[in-house]
């Protein structure tokens, strides 16, 4: 079967050039089935009940837990924390670790290239603790600098907080590098790799990451579940920031004391139907050839790439080694009226700051359009958004 056609939505939509998919992927048939599934022939909750069905539906929950510990290869599964996605992970990890390690006169590290969910938490630990945020300079089309962290880490770096691919640029980091350089000054290294883990294998041993986020809608698993890895002496430190039902060892009239990890975090009925999708969502994507589909986005980029550059007063941010994501403005033309004009023409992409106001600042532009792939994109797709933009710029400049 041909990848577009693992995919119900474009059945829908057939005509549609899909391009929004750092935004949330679409989503396969295996997946869907998995929700399906759930609801039809599982649906109990976890962790409570003294029955088959609930014990059925507590054991594949946490098969979901090992599967998302083997997609990052954790050292075991209880260092794996369901959460909502990846602002909530970060969050969790800024309002729970941040206040353990970092103190008045200590520095905190991020690029002006992160999506907000890896910057305003770390800005707000900040102003809370009394520490001094420190913002990286990026490189001139948009990227996360490494060069320029790297000269920043000092032994007052409690934390470096980085995207491993950036949300705008598509830029890899190089995680490992940096890692060394913090873990040296006795810091900590927390990953946002929400852009990252559609793309490429992630292995959070390698890359050094003390914490590391991503969230599911963006590997074509369901909205609403995504997962913190942590690692075990860490969590084990951390206090729980929500409280309630599953997330107790016991409870008295005067003190209560949590469970182990990973569940004194996950207060309440989590998203079960979520972790069943997410790990048919992993399984999907495990399923595929990684070289393949990094040589196949690679081509797809530097097509597109290619095609807006030749539209005369196109700019296109970020490198050729972007993965997965092509970010450009049109001279001339504000980019909310240039994606309406691509939406008539069933082309699907992202204008706006993307989540990253500072890093628009830097580039001196209220806003980008942002054109991202997913599996199942074509050269087709690019030709097709090349030509639109091209058009665009008659349409809306006069010019042929």
């Amino acid at each position: 079967m041909q990848m577009r056609e693992q995919f119900p939505f474009f059945k829908r939509h057939p005509d549609l050039v899909y391009l929004d998919s750092a935004a949330t992927s679409q989503k396969p048939q295996a997946v869907l089935d998995a929700l399906n599934d759930y609801y039809v022939d599982a649906n109990a909750n976890v962790h409570r009940g003294l029955y088959q069905l609930a014990y059925n539906t507590t054991e594949g929950y946490e098969a979901a837990r090992g599967q998302v510990a083997r997609f990052l290869n954790a050292n075991q599964a209880s260092e794996i924390v369901f959460t909502r996605g990846t602002t909530e992970s970060l969050n969790l990890v800024a309002s729970s670790f941040g206040p353990l390690v970092v103190r008045e006169g200590d520095e905190i590290l991020v690029s002006a290239a992160e999506h907000h969910s890896n910057f305003i938490p770390w800005q707000q630990l900040a102003a809370t603790t009394g520490a001094r945020f420190v913002v990286a300079p990026v490189t001139p089309l948009g990227e996360t600098d490494p060069q320029a962290l790297a000269k920043l880490i000092t032994p007052k770096t409690k934390i470096l907080a980085v995207a491993q691919v950036t949300n705008v640029a598509g830029g890899l980091v190089p995680v490992r590098q940096l890692a060394d350089a913090v873990h040296a000054n006795g810091g900590f290294v927390v990953v946002d790799g929400a852009q990252s883990a559609p793309h490429m294998p992630v292995d959070v041993q390698a890359m050094g990451a003390d914490f590391f986020a991503f969230s599911g809608h963006k590997i074509y698993g369901p909205t609403g579940i995504g997962a913190l890895y942590g690692r075990q002496a860490l969590l084990e430190r951390m206090p729980p920031v929500q409280f309630g039902g599953e997330m107790i060892d016991s409870v008295t009239d005067a003190q209560s004391t949590w469970a182990e990890v990973p569940l004194k975090f996950e207060a309440g009925t989590p998203n079960i139907a979520g972790a069943f999708g997410l790990a048919a969502a992993i399984e999907f994507l495990q399923a595929q050839d990684w070289s393949t589909v990094r040589a196949r986005e690679d081509r797809l980029v530097r097509r597109l790439r290619a095609g807006l550059s030749a539209t005369p007063g196109v700019t296109v941010y970020g490198s050729a080694n972007s993965l997965g994501i092509v970010s450009f403005n049109l001279a001339g033309v504000h980019p909310h009226d240039l994606a309406t004009f691509l939406d008539e023409q069933q082309i699907a992409v992202r204008a706006g700051h993307h989540c990253a106001q500072p890093l628009m600042a830097r580039l001196g532009v209220p806003a980008t359009v942002r054109a991202s792939f997913g599996l199942y994109n074509t050269a087709d797709d690019c030709d097709r958004l090349a030509a639109a933009v091209a058009a665009a710029r008659g349409y809306f400049l006069g010019t042929d």
